[in-house]
């Protein structure tokens, strides 16, 4: 029997809802069902824009939306329409014989003649984001330094020439350009960290100039996100957080930039009550007995060592933490999960300082 005119005005709106998703959800299960059919290419990136790994790409092939050959994947990651900067980076970044391919033909399709180095970077970094791992930034920005010469021959003396000054420009971006950071390095320090760099010699100052008021004019060159470029080298991140000891908890607002968390008392200090180096750290989420949604940093080489961070007293001076770990609190789960990814990120996101130590004492071995 047809009860619908018994039903209240809310009760039938509530069964009209009802039946909608049922058509809608009958709908899907119909398009699941039917058999796949050719689309365009632009229909299917989808596929890729969350992953764009070896499975994606190899779908895409399977499909015959993409030929193997690894000039068209270089040059489908090069275009990069829809895709996810992050992936690119990460399928570029893999160490199998076909991507060390299409990682030399994706370097390859970017033109970097009569550009000065600023420029070539900002151009190369635009095109996919840098993975964290220090071997694979290694082989890319290896490729790029070989690149930039060959586009440009006579400018340095070496690809390891080129190879360290283009991370010395990227690590001057943190000083030049975050408000956060307070003693921003002077032109006199950016020539020191490239001292004997060409090959034993150093590079002619008025180079280095050139190079620095380029960099100093156009902030935000060396974007490493999908999105548009962040103040400093990292995307930030911030909000209010809940930071805590054994008796105490203290609500703070939190941001993370350039590999260092930093917490104020107040979203209007001008001054940070606190700065945690995120270098050589790790993040988890864990349980407390007192507040919900807890994350906690520590030093996984020695769980209970003292954390290098610093902190203001109540004087105001500057004085060394004394924790071995910080427990911090989030609003929701979500919350929580977001901080933990995007710490993560920041703590793994590009061992420049190594890989440079690394680059200058081969070029020193050479005399």
């Amino acid at each position: 029997m047809d009860r619908q005119g018994q039903l209240s005005s809310g009760e039938a709106e509530e069964l009209q809802r009802i039946r909608w998703h049922r058509e809608q959800l009958l709908e899907d299960i119909q398009v699941c069902r039917a058999p796949a059919e050719p689309e365009p290419l632009c229909a299917q990136l989808t596929l890729g824009n969350a992953t764009c790994h070896l499975q994606g790409i190899q779908y895409l092939i399977e499909h015959k939306l993409l030929t193997p050959d690894v000039q068209d994947i270089a040059q489908f990651l090069y275009k990069g329409e829809g895709l996810s900067k992050t992936a690119i980076g990460t399928y570029l970044g893999e160490r199998d014989p076909t991507n060390l391919q299409v990682l030399q033909a994706f370097v390859d399709c970017h033109e970097f003649a009569n550009l000065n180095l600023v420029q070539a970077l900002r151009q190369f970094l635009w095109s996919f984001r840098l993975p964290g791992e220090a071997q694979k930034i290694d082989r890319m920005m290896e490729a790029f330094a070989a690149r930039y010469c060959l586009c440009n021959p006579g400018v340095f003396q070496s690809t390891d020439t080129c190879y360290v000054l283009s991370f010395s420009i990227i690590m001057l971006n943190t000083g030049l350009h975050n408000p956060s950071v307070r003693d921003r390095p002077p032109f006199e320090r950016f020539v020191s960290m490239n001292r004997g760099i060409n090959d034993g010699s150093d590079l002619p100052e008025e180079q280095l100039r050139s190079l620095t008021l380029t960099r100093s004019s156009e902030p935000s060159s060396c974007p490493l996100g999908d999105g548009p470029p962040a103040t400093g080298t990292d995307l930030p991140c911030r909000g209010p957080l809940a930071g805590g000891r054994v008796k105490t908890w203290k609500r703070r607002w939190f941001i993370l930039t350039d590999n260092c968390l930093y917490y104020f008392e107040f979203t209007t200090d001008k001054e940070p009550r606190g700065i945690i180096p995120l270098e050589n750290l790790s993040v988890e989420k864990v349980e407390d007995p007192k507040k919900p949604f807890c994350l906690e940093l520590y030093n996984p080489s020695c769980r209970g060592q003292k954390i290098k961070a610093c902190k203001t007293d109540g004087e105001g001076k500057v004085v060394e933490g004394r924790h071995g770990s910080y427990r911090i609190s989030a609003s929701s789960a979500e919350e929580r999960d977001q901080w933990i990814e995007a710490i993560r990120a920041s703590i793994t996101r590009v061992p420049f300082y190594d890989l440079v130590s690394a680059r200058k004492k081969k070029i020193a071995s050479r005399k």
